[in-house]
């Protein structure tokens, strides 16, 4: 019994740790969708300022952020 309650302590430690891993990667990502969605909001708004009455082209502006986000693997 003592035995089985060693390898359920193990299990549990890391479970714990792979998901305080995996909160800490969830953070990193809400903060990388929050600085994307503020830059998209700025480029709508410089967009709509200098002509109203189209529909701007988000791709004409490369940001720095292009290349961070081409490997999500990486923190």
């Amino acid at each position: 019994m003592e035995r089985l309650n060693s390898k359920l302590y193990l299990q549990n430690c890391y479970i714990i740790q792979e998901n305080e891993r995996l909160r800490k990667k969830a953070q990193l990502l809400n903060q990388e969708n929050q600085a994307l969605l503020s830059e998209l909001k700025q480029k709508l708004s410089k967009a709509n300022k200098a002509n109203p009455n189209s529909l701007p082209d988000l791709n004409l502006t490369s940001t720095s952020n292009s290349s961070n986000s081409s490997h999500p693997g990486k923190p």
